[in-house]
């Protein structure tokens, strides 16, 4: 004797379909969350954090994983919030009136090999590289691509390479440095240009001081003890409203590097004071 089968209810069906539904998404991993155009460090955040105002990150890297290209990352007290290598367009600001260090022994603080479309901004941070202590950092800031690098109020201390090194693979690329003190390093700003690039750096109201050959020097055949050093054709360097001051060696370009002044400038008190290739109107 056969008996017929039940079918079940349209809505027995639906609640099957809603709990297989569940069940799926229960088991799949969930997908990192979306990137905020603004983040968060503090010194006393936790990179496990989602880098928010109310729950910020620890580190510039911790942070920059949890930012969107083209966003902010912000600090939100003092602290030391480590070296990074920045590869899309990103601003990093200190902010105003506290300590927001990248503290490096034996490498580079902040690495720019940003894509060739991309703009990054550094703001408001203070770099620390230890010398002339055995093993110190060697470039604070060290530009490798991109096609702009802002540079405003920056603080830079004790290092082995440089305070600033742009040697940028990019075809065009433009480098502003305002208001950022280089003191006690190997060399204070080394823009080196290869090939058929250009690059074109403006220096306006910042101090290159004390560019001293150390004894722990990590360049090799290059500028130690300058203050403002450019090498290559299509390197191009103008300054203005600058100081430099204290260096074994003020000013230097090479091999076609061009090294001008808009006016204002100090370069004085140093054991070679050197010059500039020549001066431009500001009007």
């Amino acid at each position: 004797m056969s008996f017929p089968v039940a079918r079940p209810h349209g809505l027995q069906i639906l609640s099957c379909l809603r709990q297989g539904t569940l069940a799926l998404l229960l088991a799949v991993p969930l997908l990192g969350h979306a990137q905020a155009t603004r983040t968060w460090v503090s010194g006393v955040g936790d990179d496990a954090n989602p880098c928010s105002r109310t729950a910020p990150c620890k580190t510039w890297a911790g942070a920059i994983a949890n930012t969107a290209a083209g966003g902010e990352i912000d600090a939100l007290d003092p602290g030391g919030f480590g070296a990074l290598t920045i590869t899309k367009a990103i601003t990093l600001d200190g902010g105003g009136g506290q300590v927001a260090s990248v503290l490096v022994s034996g490498t580079n603080g902040i690495v720019v090999a940003a894509g060739a479309s991309d703009t990054v901004v550094l703001r408001n941070l203070r770099f620390a590289g230890l010398a002339p202590a055995a093993g110190p950092g060697l470039s604070a800031v060290n530009f490798l691509s991109g096609a702009r690098l802002t540079l405003q109020n920056i603080n830079i201390n004790g290092f082995a390479t440089s305070g600033i090194n742009i040697n940028s693979s990019t075809a065009s690329s433009q480098v502003e440095i305002l208001n950022t003190t280089v003191t006690n390093s190997c060399a204070g700003l080394i823009v080196t240009n290869t090939g058929s690039n250009t690059t074109t750096v403006s220096v306006d109201r910042s101090r290159f001081v004390q560019g001293l050959s150390l004894g722990n020097c990590s360049n090799v055949n290059a500028p130690n003890g300058y203050g403002v050093y450019a090498a290559g054709t299509g390197a191009t360097v103008q300054m203005s409203n600058s100081v430099v001051f204290g260096n074994s060696v003020g000013l230097g370009a090479v091999s076609g590097a061009a090294l001008n002044s808009f006016g204002n400038n100090q370069v004085q008190g140093n054991t070679s004071n050197g010059s500039f290739t020549g001066s431009v109107s500001s009007n």
